[in-house]
């Protein structure tokens, strides 16, 4: 059993176990983690972006995006616990559902292993602690294969991941992406003090990295996205899976997966 104090949240909010609460995830990766614990019967909404596990999700009530949320809809749902994200969900809505939710369960992952801390929670709060468990045997499982697999003699990679453009717009060291990268001794460019800067394209930027990555989302770059900056920077310009690198929760067992073929993509490329 999950000791009570142990289920704090990210502003340090405690909570306590509620095996049959009603659940509305405003966050994607967290929708697909509760469904992996086997919470999904919980699920009273979700947002449009709460895609996985498609078959899954199908039944579970939209309540809106991550961002435009429909408040009224979230009120005639009756949840017990709203699940959300500090880098996802704009505070005013929150603070506005809080109104009439009495649970608001906070999260903020920074780095892969903050996933160990995430899967327990929602475990311990929804009655799902051996599910936890479990997953958290297999994320370590394979966290370790992945650390054993990154050579110490490795040559250091600068990368510049890409997660717009028009305007241009990267991620900087302090994010959950760049934490990813860092698994492999990889870094990003220092591109201002924003959390996502903008940049613009200059040949000091590109004389300093060892390739560009384009990420599938928030913004759709394509390979041709890629072929065509590829040729135009001269420097190896990869398609990378957005949900592989940036999504918390059940998916980023699968993202350390992926670390080790991104890594085999760029020694291919270069």
């Amino acid at each position: 059993m999950t000791n009570p104090a142990h289920l704090v949240d990210a502003l340090g909010q405690q909570h306590h176990p509620a095996p049959g609460a009603r659940i509305v995830s405003l966050v994607p990766s967290l929708t697909e983690l509760l469904c992996e614990l086997g919470l999904a019967g919980q699920l009273v909404g979700r947002t449009g972006f709460c895609i996985h596990p498609r078959d899954t999700v199908e039944a579970i009530p939209k309540v809106g995006g991550t961002k435009d949320v429909n408040i009224e809809k979230i009120r005639k749902l009756a949840p017990t616990h709203l699940v959300v994200n500090i880098d996802e969900n704009e505070k005013p809505t929150v603070d506005k559902l809080a109104e009439f939710v009495p649970h608001i369960v906070v999260t903020h992952p920074v780095v892969p292993g903050d996933n160990l801390a995430l899967a327990r929670l929602m475990g311990g709060i929804f009655g799902a602690e051996e599910a936890a468990e479990c997953w958290c045997a297999a994320f370590e499982q394979e966290h370790a294969a992945l650390a054993a697999s990154v050579s110490t003699s490795a040559p250091a990679r600068t990368v510049l991941y890409c997660i717009w453009q028009d305007p241009w717009m990267s991620v900087s060291k302090d994010t959950y992406i760049a934490a990813m990268l860092a698994e492999l001794g990889w870094q990003v460019p220092q591109l201002g003090e924003a959390r996502y800067p903008r940049f613009d394209w200059s040949e000091q930027l590109v004389d300093q990295l060892d390739a560009v990555l384009l990420s599938t989302e928030p913004y759709r770059f394509t390979e041709a996205h890629a072929d065509a900056l590829e040729k135009q920077i001269g420097i190896p310009v990869l398609l990378v899976d957005g949900e592989m690198m940036s999504w918390y929760g059940s998916r980023a067992l699968a993202g350390l997966r992926y670390l080790r073929e991104l890594r085999a993509m760029l020694e291919g490329a270069g």
